[in-house]
């Protein structure tokens, strides 16, 4: 079985899973929404983490009107959030450390609070 990041679908095949034209997949790779390996032979090559990004892409485009500028635009936040979940992430780890190496009033605790997801709804 290959990794999640490893390159290993032609365009022909993400093209044929997806139900889309190869040239879909290029003019998604021209507006910087996905980057797809490339073999020596310049041949894109596509892992499964490009394949979930495409199905995304299909699910804002297709089903809730989003433009391909306003993809690109939710792909960036998403990405930062993200981003900024992993510093909150590592951070609570440092306190939880710190909370549990030292004597802390209880009164200057920190409250954590939930993790939050972007969640897209179908509708059926």
């Amino acid at each position: 079985m290959h990794s999640y990041d490893e390159p290993v679908y032609l365009i022909s095949v993400v093209a044929k899973v997806l139900n889309i034209h190869p040239q879909t997949l290029r003019q998604y790779e021209r507006e910087g929404l996905v980057e797809p390996s490339r073999t020596q032979g310049r041949m894109r090559l596509y892992s499964q983490r490009d394949i979930d990004r495409i199905k995304l892409i299909l699910r804002l485009t297709r089903d809730l009107g989003v433009n391909l500028a306003g993809v690109d635009i939710i792909m960036q936040l998403k990405e930062k959030i993200d981003a900024m979940q992993e510093e909150i992430d590592s951070l609570r780890e440092q306190l939880k450390i710190e909370n549990s190496s030292s004597t802390i009033p209880s009164h200057r605790a920190v409250v954590t609070k939930n993790n939050y997801e972007i969640i897209i709804f179908e509708e059926e």
